[in-house]
């Protein structure tokens, strides 16, 4: 979720209850809860035996909440897509963006990755998983921001053009910081089976991107301190931020244990998100003039599918081109490994879910309106 601003005039008409402590632990509030389980676990039982195990639940975990996370953005993005790319169902501006990340985005990512293969070249594979890595801390980082105003949005709590840009700014530091700080020399890497060398950057950068990521810690802290002075902790909302920024984003590989967990952590976050407006609009359209199957069905329904679909981008789908077109061809020593289908996929699937994000979660889109319920916020912070 990447949204740019909360969309803070509507209200849904049945709105989603959720219990204040199971909203705090699913958009982030999991996550020092699991650090204190990690140390524990690391000091009653031998440290590979507790990585063994946690990578192999992750690995699992991935089919109902990692890869779904990504699948179900498809169906919330192509649904209607010729009222909105050709219609009046989006503004132009929105109009614009949905055209260049629905159609423009994802051919420059297939031409590149399967070019990629297509050519033989690891070093174009590289740079495609490269910007991949580069783009997913933006994509944390959005997220958290977007989390942050919505979950004040249903609170009744507006956030303010200055609390705005201090989160922001706090919010791209430390993904820049993130980027910067694990890049340094260029150095050669396996991701996917491909082996490639790399970029690299002198170290000036890191050391300049931190320097920017502390200078905004205290207009951070400012505006937050203010703001609970003036409208209450907040608590739910600044966690779900803080939680994004500094544990996934900065300090994703900071717990040997938790680090195996930090996208499943980020997806169920979305996950929530994606449940909220789908049941806020089908409970809607449970009633007149609609009459539509029960929203138990629908939200059911698109939970299924984005199971299914998730197996086919990441597991049915890449097994079977790289079984048909590189079995046969493949050798130890190739750089593009055994699977170079499955690295192609798999970064136009991150990289376009990150795009088709920066169109879904903006007020922009009338379908946001879902997400907000101001009754609800009273007792929940």
């Amino acid at each position: 979720m990447t949204a740019a601003s909360a969309p803070l005039e509507a209200e849904s008409a049945a709105p989603a209850r959720v219990m204040p402590i199971v909203e705090f632990l699913v958009v982030g509030g999991a996550t020092p809860v699991l650090l204190a389980l990690s140390w524990l676990a690391r000091r009653a039982v031998p440290i590979e035996g507790a990585r063994l195990a946690v990578s192999a639940a992750a690995f699992y975990a991935a089919f109902v909440v990692n890869d779904p996370h990504f699948s179900v953005t498809y169906f919330l993005f192509y649904r209607d897509v010729r009222a909105r790319a050709l219609g009046r169902a989006f503004s132009p501006v929105q109009r614009a963006r949905y055209l260049v990340a629905g159609f423009v985005v994802p051919a420059l990512l297939a031409a590149w990755g399967f070019g990629a293969i297509r050519l033989h070249s690891w070093w174009i594979m590289g740079l495609l998983l490269q910007t991949m890595f580069l783009l997913v801390g933006w994509h944390y980082v959005k997220q958290g921001f977007g989390v942050m105003t919505v979950l004040a949005a249903r609170r009744g709590v507006r956030v303010t053009p200055f609390e705005r840009l201090a989160v922001l700014a706090h919010c791209y530091a430390g993904w820049a910081w993130a980027w910067a700080s694990r890049i340094g020399v260029p150095h050669q890497v396996e991701e996917k089976g491909v082996v490639y060398m790399t970029l690299g950057h002198g170290h000036g950068l890191d050391r300049i991107a931190l320097v920017l990521f502390l200078a905004t810690l205290g207009p951070l802290a400012f505006a937050l301190g203010r703001k609970w002075l003036r409208e209450g902790p907040l608590v739910t909302p600044i966690v779900a931020m803080l939680a994004s920024v500094w544990a996934w984003t900065i300090g994703s590989s900071f717990d040997p244990l938790v680090v195996f967990v930090v996208p499943a952590l980020h997806s169920l976050q979305y996950l929530y998100f994606v449940w909220l407006m789908r049941r806020n609009e089908a409970r809607e359209r449970e009633g007149p003039p609609h009459f539509d199957v029960s929203a138990k069905v629908r939200v059911g329904t698109l939970a299924a599918s984005a199971i299914a679909l998730g197996v086919l981008l990441f597991h049915a789908g890449p097994s079977y081109l790289d079984g048909v077109f590189v079995d046969a061809k493949h050798t130890l020593d190739d750089p593009l490994g055994p699977t170079p289908y499955f690295a192609a996929i798999y970064a136009f699937v991150n990289v376009h879910h990150y795009f088709m994000d920066w169109v879904i979660w903006r007020r922009e889109n009338p379908e946001t309106r879902f997400l907000v319920d101001r009754t609800s916020g009273a007792g929940a912070r």
